[in-house]
């Protein structure tokens, strides 16, 4: 059953209409047959079950579909079709349930920048309900063990690395003490000492707290070091399942390699392209 899991997804769709579709100045020309706007699968037929305090990597491209995948468990998009249940609780039908359970941190954090974390931090605990003076320590401790002293605590966030940013998004994350923790690219661009600390952080909660932690990434070092089980997506569809080391044996099952591949070596062969193709290519799109 569904409640034994922590997340089932089932059959989960999403598609947005392409740019170029129909917009507020289109008009329709005499004599011109309408053509229906394009639309683009950005999640197609997904289906995945994550077991209970697992760690649970979905690895892709940047527009790969995996950040659109957490949005609908998050319950910030509707699937246009298929279920999505959160310990058994439907994101739809039970939306409210499930964003009691949930929290989610992005790759791209939003703060009230003239406030300091503890203010940020001690606002987010508030919107929770949770006790002020109670919130104020557990916060001191949360971004201790993320390698923020207290000396820089009560700085303005406008003042903090990046790097540090992302940190104090975990805890605030971290602070309503969710049961499933969705990390979206959570170490994007983050100095190799801030990597190191916030990926010690999600093997800690997964050894000390009772949570799961579903973790999206192109870093296939990191997926390979923290992930029990992963998922790799591109366009919108998931090509293998399993644990790192099956993905690697499977492979070179495959190939007939005596040695094992890398994740990278998994990927290119799973999706004909590696990530620095598709990292070149998006930036010669934006040249």
């Amino acid at each position: 059953m569904a409640a034994e899991y922590a997340l089932v997804v089932d059959g989960a769709s999403k598609a947005f209409q392409a740019e170029g579709g129909w917009g507020s100045g289109f008009r329709l020309l005499p004599g011109r047959a309408r053509k229906a706007p394009r639309q683009v699968l950005a999640v197609d037929n997904v289906s995945l079950r994550i077991q209970k305090r697992e760690i649970y990597g979905i690895l892709g491209t940047n527009g790969s579909g995996k950040s659109t995948l957490i949005r609908l468990v998050s319950t910030l998009l509707l699937p246009d079709s298929g279920t999505v249940t959160v310990f058994g609780r439907d994101i739809v039908r039970q939306e409210q349930e499930v964003k009691r359970m949930i929290n989610r941190v992005s790759v791209e954090a939003s703060f009230f920048k003239k406030l300091s974390s503890m203010e940020n931090l001690l606002y987010a605990a508030r919107l929770y309900g949770l006790d002020g003076r109670t919130a104020r320590a557990e916060i001191v401790r949360i971004l201790g063990l993320l390698g923020i002293p207290r000396s820089r605590i009560n700085r303005p966030v406008e003042q903090m690395s990046r790097g540090m940013q992302q940190k104090v998004a975990i805890a605030r994350a971290f602070l309503t003490s969710p049961i499933l923790l969705l990390l979206d690219e959570p170490t994007t661009g983050l100095d190799p000492r801030s990597k190191l600390d916030v990926q010690q952080f999600v093997l800690g909660l997964r050894d000390e707290h009772d949570a799961t932690i579903v973790l999206t990434s192109h870093d296939m070092g990191e997926a390979d070091a923290l992930c029990d089980r992963l998922a790799i997506i591109d366009r919108g569809k998931i090509l293998q399942e399993g644990t790192p080391l099956q993905l690697k044996q499977e492979l070179a099952a495959r190939t007939g390699r005596t040695t094992l591949p890398s994740l990278e070596e998994v990927f290119l062969a799973l999706a004909g392209r590696s990530l620095e193709e598709d990292n070149e290519e998006e930036a010669g799109g934006q040249a």
